[in-house]
């Protein structure tokens, strides 16, 4: 059983930054895929980003390719997600991810998630 608990929402003015951390439980993080999703008001749930077993391996949705980055500490079980050069449009609810096997695009195969926090940009 994995426990996951995101951090460092909040209100930021567009080309600002912010960066969210997921917290993670379990002994075994290290082998798990964690993703970043998000939900923006309104709309469904899109794929941000995911880092594989091994921190080289990261993947980007084109809207945020450039200015997200993904990475993860492994002695701290944690995963970030740096933003950078924010827009309105990245309103949304983020969500981390984790799951021991699958490691792509889809949040349906994902296993374990967090509870989301909240990510406002102003224009």
């Amino acid at each position: 059983q994995v426990q996951l608990v995101e951090s460092g929402g909040g209100l930021v003015q567009a080309g600002g930054s912010l960066r969210l951390s997921c917290a993670a439980s379990g002994r075994t993080f290290s082998s798990y895929a964690m993703g970043w999703f998000r939900q923006p008001p309104g709309k469904e749930r899109e794929f941000v980003a995911v880092i594989r077993w091994s921190s080289s391996n990261t993947y980007y949705a084109n809207s945020v390719k450039d200015r997200f980055t993904i990475s993860r500490d492994n002695a701290k079980n944690t995963v970030y997600l740096q933003m950078n050069s924010l827009k309105p449009e990245d309103t949304a609810v983020y969500y981390c991810a984790a799951d021991p096997l699958y490691s792509g695009y889809d949040g349906v195969l994902y296993h374990y998630w967090g509870q989301g926090t909240q990510v406002t940009v102003s224009s």
